[in-house]
């Protein structure tokens, strides 16, 4: 299996990056073939722009999505889209590392799905969910937070943190057409004793020890809708 890690933490020296750094030795034992696209270390441009095109479709006026289509096909995506578009084709599961900031991502891995997941290769259309065009890979989202656990269950809180990251699991992973696994989180961090985070980097490696046994998270399937997208009635489907 080819596995690409997309990295988004500023501190080399952090637990987070500690995950990353296991996660790649954990996967590169078990036989698979491991890239990391480490965007603080990389200097990864996070803001999408007409700058991201070597030639534009329609110079005056920047519809993004349509100019990520045109620049696709032409061979024009600016090269570090290019370069991480390469590594997206190439992988069979993506995994997303990163801190939590704000129940979702870090600006610069934000960034990177904004330029890297780009219409016409991804989505377009009515391909999206099982029609996607990262059907056929897997997504993983291993992250680090400063709460503990117990704030994130049904009658915590804050509630379910994998409801809070719903417009990441399914609004962009889930619609890419990624089969979405289970996430991975890494409770009360910065709190944490050294006992505490080495268990924390055990349950890591069990996560991802476990990954072939696990069922992705569910997803609209469009069979179940009509050519409007309305809900087919059971008796019809």
């Amino acid at each position: 299996m080819n596995v690409l890690i997309v990295h988004a933490h500023p501190e080399p020296q952090s637990f987070c990056s500690a995950i990353c750094t296991r996660a790649h030795a954990r996967f590169r034992a078990q036989g698979h073939q491991v890239r990391v696209s480490d965007l603080y270390a990389s200097g990864f441009n996070p803001v999408a722009g007409p700058d991201d095109f070597l030639e534009r479709q329609d110079p005056d006026y920047l519809v993004y999505a349509l100019e990520q289509r045109h620049a696709y096909e032409g061979g024009t995506l600016a090269p570090d889209i290019r370069a991480e578009v390469a590594k997206l084709l190439w992988c069979d599961l993506l995994v997303l590392n990163f801190p939590l900031y704000w129940c979702s991502v870090p600006a610069i891995l934000k960034g990177w799905l904004d330029r890297v997941l780009i219409s016409g290769l991804v989505y377009g259309g009515k391909r999206f969910y099982d029609r996607g065009g990262m059907a056929g890979k897997q997504a993983l989202v291993t992250l680090t937070l400063g709460g503990p656990a117990h704030l994130f269950t049904p009658d915590g809180v804050h509630g379910p943190l994998d409801e809070m990251l719903r417009p990441l699991l399914r609004g962009t992973l889930g619609y890419a057409g990624f089969d979405v696994m289970p996430p991975w989180f890494g409770w009360h961090v910065p709190y944490a004793s050294p006992a505490q985070r080495e268990a924390l980097l055990e349950a890591h490696q069990r996560h991802l020890d476990a990954l072939a046994q696990m069922q992705p998270l569910r997803m609209p399937r469009l069979d179940a809708f009509d050519e409007r997208l309305y809900p087919r009635s059971p008796l019809s489907a």
